[in-house]
């Protein structure tokens, strides 16, 4: 299975960790960034990550921020994601079993290594059940579906090489349209 990974400065560490833990489970895996613990915005790293799940990159994602709740925000913004923050086996395994999540979110300052493998293995592990659950994960997209919104157009559709090194020093992510977005993590390809 393909696994997409993102975190912020503080969720650093135990995506290290994880990272090698998906290695010895032989799952393939996307690292989104952040790739050291200086600070960062994590909506730079986590979109881009749940964002590949939506579009059938990845199966599933793993998000890391300090509490983990904001991970979750900005995943469930996104069609076709499901996120759940974890900070537990058994809500992990209803997450899967129950709501047929695609993206995990945790908290890398409120739970530590072994309690995230643990929360991990029980999610890679776990099954969605159908049946009435299936029923309910229906009505929850029904409710998205009503709810979406038009996706604005950018008033200016030209960028520049300049317009994104400016934004990368910044330190922000820059939406072109609404299938392309550069995050800081795409400033060692810019001349």
């Amino acid at each position: 299975m393909k696994i997409a990974l993102a975190s912020d400065h503080a969720g650093f560490e135990l995506k290290q960790f994880i990272k090698g833990l998906l290695a010895n489970l032989k799952h393939e895996m996307e690292d989104f960034g952040t790739h050291s613990t200086e600070s960062v915005d994590f909506v730079d790293h986590v979109y881009p990550a749940a964002l590949a799940v939506a579009e059938g990159r990845a199966q599933r994602a793993i998000l890391i921020d300090g509490a983990g709740y904001p991970s979750g925000i900005v995943g469930n913004l996104i069609p076709g994601v499901f996120a759940a923050v974890c900070n537990d086996p058994v809500s992990a395994r209803f997450a899967r079993e129950h709501s047929d999540t695609n993206v995990l979110c945790m908290g890398g300052k409120v739970i530590g290594a072994l309690l995230a493998q643990q929360i991990v293995e029980t999610w890679l592990s776990a099954e969605f059940l159908g049946g009435k659950y299936a029923r309910r994960v229906n009505k929850v997209k029904e409710l998205a579906e009503r709810h979406k919104r038009p996706l604005s157009e950018k008033a200016r559709t030209v960028i520049t090489v300049q317009d994104i090194k400016d934004c990368l020093a910044r330190k922000q992510s820059l939406l072109i349209d609404s299938k392309t977005i550069i995050t800081p993590s795409v400033k060692d390809l810019l001349p």
